[in-house]
């Protein structure tokens, strides 16, 4: 008999007797003592399913309440520990559901990408301004780990939302803990419904013991009232286990408060409904939800109206008011000027309306864009282009229609040929192009999405050929046409023509356009921003397509670099990047002088990126407010227009090394050492500070590595660290004007055959010609060249014997221990200098001058009106004359 059915008494007298009258031996007192929150807890046992189950189920709330507060490191967190999840529950989902994804999974997904989507749609600049830099980097990563993941899930998922409703169904855990519990109904259920054993309940002593073995009518009772609630569970197990209501108390709430909410919408259906009813007669009101009232729409014509050039221009002028104004719905005046512009082409009003609605639905579409740095969105867009391309159209098929900015509202005239409307198709492309480029700028270069709006050029530049032909035809003002070739040399100037490579090509290419647009502008332009922007333009496309003696011959007679400083930002970032293509030109056609000169001004402070408009850099200090970044972000270059800064970088420290290093050769025992190169000089301390110098590995590491190589007079280790497979991927193969390698490897065996010169030509007394051919490779009359230069320049104290072929050297420079007798007298004389001075300055006398300018009196104007002293810096001058004489 089970132990759950015995009664116990408080008193020793109390006993209790089964059926076979077997008295109950008392029980023995375990060894350890139950709590009672161990007693109350509810042990469940739990199938493989369940608890896979109930993890992912886990995982997705923590999920939903980061999404909450928009926590989206959390949520990454959760993503990541939840596809483990799922991966582990996999094989009970094969083998037991076979294989169907579980529709709560499916819901958090799709809720997911929902969260991601509507927060990656906000833009850049929410992302900037109003998440953390954890939660944005975060959200990137999250939008790529869930791209990846859903790709498994795409049919579920689109099936999950074309047939369900993102309602709170029921748990799939319920359906699971039925199907476990209906394993042991089976075999208990048998058990349960048997009858019970009566049990005889324990008598007082003072009864009569013959009653004992009989059950009383009370008892019988009893008994069947136990068996009938006893009937109740399926489970013996269950009638014992406490009660968890929790849950049921949840359900039922929540339940409740649905039903509560959709009696309240049907509520406000229903008034809704009755407050139109009674409304129908009335048209002067409108039932509004609340907040800030809508400006009212304006009603279109009734059927019966008639539609006239005079209602339709009165109908714009009704939309048109309400632009700028607060609460205007913009894309609702979008659709009434569309709906308008229809209406007036259906009804045959002429072309002069259709313009005119044109010109307005252009001006709204500009309009939805709130701020001036903001990119317009791509639907809007797309809609800009279909309408300013269908406006450029008619205005080239009507010639009546007279489209000017001088011309008065008052003389518009609609009606009838000759048209005469106020605007400028010229502003409206100009405006056009501007916003191109924010939306090439707002977007990730490196994203696909980046891709399909470049090839959008394509189309704008259409519509600006559209435009120049039709400023051309009409005869309009010269500024005007400048106006518009300015445009077509902004997207022409930075690309490469193939055609235009070949010098002996007869075919038109992009330099003869260039060059008719940048002659006419600078002969009709009487502004000198755009003159100044045309012939940088011409510049930046000659050095493009290798013809550096064209581009560098006009770069000197516009003299530009006298003015450059004037202009306005633009103009100068402009400068910047035709400097810097001028230097790269030279760079390829060998005069590694004039490169060196082009790109150091760009390189030396260290802020190229900065000066091309490519990038910001961060500074410690803070040199720039929060107005003066964004200015200079609005400036920045295109991705697809940008100068790749690390050839850049590598032109400019071969030009250096190529220069530097047999200078330094040249004046190796010179204290009056010039520094050609600041940021070459940098390299080389960084690498000699260095305790163990490995392989050179970037780019950097290379050119300082073969000037090294060159300073040991080895050319052919100099070439190899400069051209191999490495260097060639990063910088060499980027040229597309041709391989540039040929022109280094001459210029290396040149210049390390100079430094050689210098260094050695105080321990040789003379060079056999002969031997410097075959130590660099050199053809005999290109050393001959050489030599002779280095002679005539006075850079090498030596001279050519013919007969023998050798380059004999002469003794007149100083030797090392005369140099530093030289440099110890310098410093001396400086010394005497500072102990000449010293009592003067204490005594309060000047320092003296130079003879003639001691004795120079108060120097008074010739008109009377005031004079001057000898200024400071003219006695420092002096003094420095004196004593270098």
């Amino acid at each position: 008999m089970s132990r759950f059915f015995a009664a116990s008494s408080e008193s020793e007298s109390d006993t209790e007797v089964s059926e076979d009258e077997i008295p109950l031996k008392a029980q023995p007192v375990p060894t350890y003592v139950v709590s009672d929150e161990e007693e109350d807890e509810k042990r469940v046992v739990k199938s493989a399913k369940e608890k896979r189950y109930e993890e992912m189920q886990e995982t997705i709330r923590q999920m939903r309440n980061h999404k909450k507060i928009k926590d989206v490191t959390n949520v990454l967190k959760s993503f990541e520990e939840l596809m483990p999840a799922y991966n582990k529950a996999l094989p009970v989902i094969q083998k037991e559901d076979n294989g169907v994804t579980p529709r709560f999974f499916l819901r958090a997904l799709a809720e997911l990408e929902d969260f991601v989507n509507e927060l990656w749609e906000l833009g850049n600049e929410y992302r900037k301004n109003s998440m953390s830099k954890n939660n944005a980097k975060s959200l990137a990563t999250l939008r790529q780990k869930l791209k990846k993941a859903l790709k498994e899930f795409e049919v579920d998922l689109q099936k999950f939302r074309d047939t369900a409703d993102l309602e709170d169904e029921e748990p799939e855990q319920t359906k699971a803990e039925t199907e476990s519990e209906s394993e042991d109904e089976e075999i208990e259920v048998a058990a349960v419904k048997e009858p019970k054993a009566k049990v005889k309940p324990a008598k007082l002593e003072d009864e009569d013991s013959e009653s004992d073995y009989w059950p009383s009518e009370s008892d019988s009772e009893d008994s069947i009232s136990s068996e009938e609630d006893e009937t109740k569970y399926i489970n013996i197990r269950e009638k014992f286990l406490k009660k968890n209501t929790q849950e049921e108390e949840e359900r039922k709430k929540r339940e409740k408060k649905e039903k509560k909410d959709k009696e309240k919408e049907k509520k406000r259906l229903k008034q809704q409904e009755e407050a139109h009813e009674e409304l129908e007669g009335q048209g002067d009101w409108e039932v509004v939800r609340g907040g800030v009232p809508m400006p009212i729409k304006p009603k279109m014509f009734d059927k019966n109206a008639e539609i006239t050039v005079e209602s339709v221009l009165k109908k714009l002028n009704e939309i048109v008011s309400a632009r700028g104004k607060k609460g205007t719905n913009k894309a609702e005046m979008v659709d009434m000027l569309q709906e308008l512009l229809e209406i007036a082409e259906a009804n045959n009003l002429g072309p002069g309306v259709s313009v005119k609605v044109r010109l307005s639905l252009v001006a709204a579409i500009f309009d939805y864009s709130t701020k001036v740095s903001d990119a317009m969105k791509v639907e809007h867009w797309d809609k800009l282009l279909v309408t300013v391309d269908q406006l450029i159209k008619m205005l080239d098929k009507h010639d009546d229609i007279t489209l000017n900015e001088q011309i008065t509202e008052e003389n518009e005239q609609f009606g009838s040929s000759p048209y005469k409307i106020r605007g400028c198709i010229l502003t409206v492309v100009e405006r056009l192009d501007a916003e191109f480029i924010k939306i090439l700028k707002d977007l990730d270069c490196h994203s696909n999405e980046y891709v399909i709006r470049l090839s959008d050029e394509n189309r704008v530049i259409k519509l600006i050929d559209e435009v120049t032909s039709y400023v051309e035809k009409q005869h309009e003002k010269s500024a005007d046409i400048c106006r518009a070739y300015i445009l077509k040399m902004d997207h022409i100037y930075y690309k490469i023509d193939m055609k235009a490579l070949d010098e002996n090509t007869k075919e038109p290419t992009s330099l003869n356009t260039m060059d008719r647009l940048c002659k006419f502008i600078c002969g009709k332009d009487n502004t000198d921003r755009l003159r100044q922007r045309a012939v940088l333009y011409q510049i930046y496309h000659l050095s493009l397509h290798n013809r550096w003696f064209a581009a560098r011959n006009l770069m000197l007679m516009s003299h530009l670099q006298e003015t450059i400083q004037h202009s306005d930002p633009p103009t100068q970032i402009l400068y910047n990047r035709t400097m810097v293509q001028l230097g790269m030109c030279a760079f390829r056609y060998g005069s590694i002088k004039d490169a060196h000169n082009a790109l150091l001004d760009i390189q030396s402070g260290g802020r190229a990126k900065e000066l091309l408009a490519q990038g910001l850099l961060m500074t410690r200090q803070m040199d720039r407010t929060q107005e003066q970044e964004k200015l200079e972000k609005q400036r920045q270059v295109p991705f697809h227009m940008q100068i790749n800064l690390e050839l850049l970088e590598c032109v400019y420290l071969v030009s250096a090394m190529l220069i530097e290093i047999p200078y330094m050769a040249a004046h190796e025992s010179d204290a009056r050492r010039r520094m050609i190169s600041k940021s070459f000089h940098h390299q080389l301390k960084m690498s000699e500070r260095q305790a163990v110098i490995g392989p050179p590995e970037s780019m950097r590491e290379h050119v300082v590595a073969a000037a090294k190589a060159m300073r040991n007079g080895n050319w052919e280790a100099c070439r190899n660290y400069l051209i191999n497979d490495k260097m060639n991927t990063k910088v060499w193969s980027l040229f597309k004007q041709g391989d540039v390698r040929p022109t280094l490897v001459r210029k290396i065996q040149e210049e390390t055959m100079r430094t050689y010169l210098f260094t050695f030509s105080k321990v040789y007394d003379s060079f056999s010609v002969q031997r410097l051919s075959q130590m660099f490779q050199l053809e005999l009359r290109d050393v001959h060249s050489i030599v002779s230069k280095m002679i005539i320049r006075e850079e090498l104290m030596a001279s050519l014997d013919e007969p023998t072929q050798s380059v004999v050297m002469h003794r007149t420079e100083p030797s090392r221990l005369q140099s530093y007798s030289l440099q110890l007298a310098d410093r001396l004389l400086s010394l005497v200098e500072n102990n000449e001075r010293i009592p003067e300055i204490k005594q309060g006398g000047r320092i003296p001058m130079q003879q003639g300018y001691r004795d120079r009196p108060y120097q008074r104007r010739e008109d009377g009106k005031g004079g001057a002293w000898p200024g400071r810096g003219d006695r420092e001058r002096t003094r420095r004359g004196v004593y270098a004489e």
